[in-house]
């Protein structure tokens, strides 16, 4: 049986310089993280910020902020920082946003809005290794950052027309999907929208149950704050009104089975903004596993 860690740790744009401008000087971006605990034995492990014990079929619960009973303390260096991030462009980044990984202690990274044209794998820094595929150099294009020492466990690299890409990784023995996605904006053309759903529900069925997944993507709606009627795939904790793009990331979490991750942690609404433009705030990145790990 293994156990995961989810830890929401927000990552200003202060704080790593150009890495989260997007194209316009006036909007960031902002990184949102997930921790992995991979162990042989159940257990709860928590932090000042919050944990949720994934025991699959076995007693699910979550605390947040204290220690609970069962608690016990998990070797650091078997924890595997899994992070989602729109960079904008990946031109000139690459070692930026290696330093920043590095510093961040960050494994595994889905990237958004590359940029780049191809279907590749090039070294970006010291230590880590983008997978990538676009087809226009001005647009769109998703990938996946891994720290070296994982490279080698990629056992499948799936791409589908520039905005959905997925690893498959086995690691300790786990079968781990991650999958980048990058969902058309808000005034595109709804068949663009429903193309990518289509895309990545293919995606997602191509997956056998049995193995994880975890889902980092600038989805480009709100899901909103509160859950009424939607419990089951996510919390309570998103951010402002949901709009039609929004629901669209919900009806894909129930269609999947899914949850929404960032929405399950109780933080000020300035920490769940993952977007900021001008005076606007808001949140469009998200990070989904299954909810039978949740």
């Amino acid at each position: 049986m293994y156990s995961f860690l989810i830890l929401s740790n927000l990552v200003t744009p202060k704080e790593n310089l150009n890495i989260f401008s997007s194209a316009t000087s006036s909007s960031d971006s902002c990184l949102f993280l997930i921790d992995t605990v991979y162990r042989s034995r159940p257990g709860l492990t928590t932090t000042a910020i919050g944990a949720v014990d994934l025991q699959g079929a076995g007693g699910n619960w979550a605390t947040v902020g204290r220690r609970s009973r069962g608690w016990r303390r998990v070797r650091r260096q078997r924890e595997k920082r899994k992070g989602t991030l729109n960079v904008g462009t990946m031109t000139g980044k690459g070692r930026e946003l290696a330093d920043m990984m590095e510093r961040r202690k960050v494994d595994i990274l889905c990237v958004q809005e590359t940029r780049w044209k191809g279907s590749k794998a090039r070294r970006i820094g010291a230590g880590f290794k983008l997978f990538y595929y676009g087809v226009d150099r001005k647009r769109n294009g998703v990938g996946v950052v891994l720290k070296e020492e994982f490279v080698r466990n990629v056992l499948e690299v799936k791409r589908v027309p520039d905005r959905v890409m997925s690893l498959k990784l086995e690691i300790e023995g786990v079968m781990l999907n991650v999958v980048s996605g990058y969902a058309p904006q808000v005034g595109c053309e709804l068949e663009e929208k429903e193309r990518f759903w289509s895309e990545l529900d293919e995606m997602m069925e191509s997956i056998p149950t049995g193995e994880k997944v975890v889902i980092g993507a600038d989805f480009n709606g709100h899901v909103g704050e509160g859950n009424g009627g939607d419990e089951e795939v996510m919390g309570k904790f998103g951010v402002k009104e949901r709009n039609l793009e929004g629901q669209m990331v919900v009806d894909f979490a129930k269609r999947m089975d899914m949850a929404v991750v960032n929405t399950y942690f109780q933080k000020r609404e300035e920490h769940r903004v993952t977007y900021k433009s001008g005076g606007r705030r808001t949140q469009v990145d998200y990070i989904l596993c299954r909810r039978g790990k949740l």
